[in-house]
């Protein structure tokens, strides 16, 4: 997730998988509530106990068995479409999930639709919604800069929740300098956002981090706000991009738990500009870049990790294309770089055998 320093430039908020385990009813899947929370299944455990299953396979669940984890599509990587579009090319270029922006939403319901009819879209496409983007000023550093920012944050709420999303982000703006940022504040105050989300909304508010917020600019501030909310359901929302840009480094995702995780934005940074440059726009595929997604992908892997891989990228150039040819190329290239993290080199072959055959 990204977003300017008010509530997003108006791209971010107006912006905007096929399941592919055949032997599963897309809709009476995600119906049934397994999809809703990203728990893993598996066909195998449908098999024979006297069948002998590989127990690599058996990890990877999704993806005609390519990955451990379900693929999500920001619906901001083509953002020049409509949203009922991007359902469409979600479902067709394979991807199990779809991430919507709440400015999408909220034009749904101005041009006089509702969001159960969206979500029946969505369902009906085979796909589940993780998360949605966000709740925007979320954290206001005054008393009276909250309670004045509550009403929105619960429309936002209520509109993730019409469509079934499991998370929304919290988005810890305003912006301020750093010594105004109160961690102990914004931990009370998401835990709010949590009891306000999970009792009345049925969904669970999740911190992010981004570069361009001072107070909440890497990985261990969102955590700090996390952990100090003391309350079971405290989750971050980690993004590769930021993790770079800001200067978290990589190697703290292998001291936290997986289920403290709610949704793994994944995309890649190219190795110019340089990192101080580096801007939203400037995302590319990933595998296309110099980010450590591999040894990323091996550490979520180790620490239990089973929800969303997504995918988000704000790059004008993909914008111009064909919306599915960039949603294909994107799925490809994510699979490519967890087969690579993950399987040893000899089921690869095996894999790449079989896709040709």
């Amino acid at each position: 997730m990204s977003c300017g320093d008010r509530d997003g430039p108006a791209s971010c908020r107006t912006s905007t998988g096929r399941f592919l385990m055949d032997s599963i009813d897309r809709r009476t899947f995600v119906k049934s509530g397994v999809a809703l929370s990203a728990a893993p299944v598996s066909v195998r455990a449908a098999l024979p106990p006297e069948q002998d299953t590989d127990p690599l396979e058996a990890r990877f669940q999704y993806q005609d068995g390519r990955s451990p984890w379900p693929l999500c599509l920001d619906t901001a990587t083509i953002r020049p479409t409509s949203i009922q579009e991007k359902i469409r090319v979600a479902s067709e270029a394979g991807f199990e999930a779809i991430e919507p922006w709440d400015g999408e939403l909220h034009q749904w319901e101005e041009s006089g639709r509702s969001l159960e009819e969206l979500r029946s879209m969505i369902e009906d496409a085979g796909l589940f919604v993780p998360s949605v983007i966000g709740l925007w000023n979320a954290i206001p550093g005054t008393r009276e800069q909250w309670e004045a920012s509550l009403a929105a944050s619960r429309n936002r709420m209520r509109m993730a929740s019409a469509i079934g999303s499991e998370h929304i982000q919290v988005i810890p703006q305003p912006r301020r300098p750093w010594q105004e940022f109160d961690l102990e504040w914004a931990s009370d105050r998401y835990r709010d956002l949590l009891e306000i989300g999970l009792k009345d909304y049925q969904v669970n508010p999740a911190i992010v981090f981004v570069q361009f917020l001072p107070g909440v600019s890497r990985l261990g501030q969102a955590a700090a706000i996390a952990l100090d909310a003391d309350h079971p359901n405290a989750r971050i929302i980690p993004d590769v991009f930021h993790m770079y840009i800001g200067g978290s480094g990589f190697s703290s995702l292998r001291q936290i738990q997986g289920d403290f995780i709610a949704i793994f934005q994944f995309n890649d940074a190219p190795a110019s500009p340089s990192r101080d440059q580096l801007k939203d726009e400037h995302r590319v595929h990933p595998g296309d870049g110099i980010l450590p997604l591999e040894s990323c992908l091996r550490d979520l892997q180790s620490i239990g990790y089973s929800r969303c891989i997504s995918l988000e990228l704000y790059n004008p150039l993909y914008w111009k294309q064909d919306p599915m040819v960039v949603a294909r190329e994107a799925r490809d290239k994510c699979l490519s770089v967890i087969e690579r993290a993950l399987r040893p080199a000899s089921s690869l072959q095996s894999n790449n055998s079989r896709s040709h055959s």
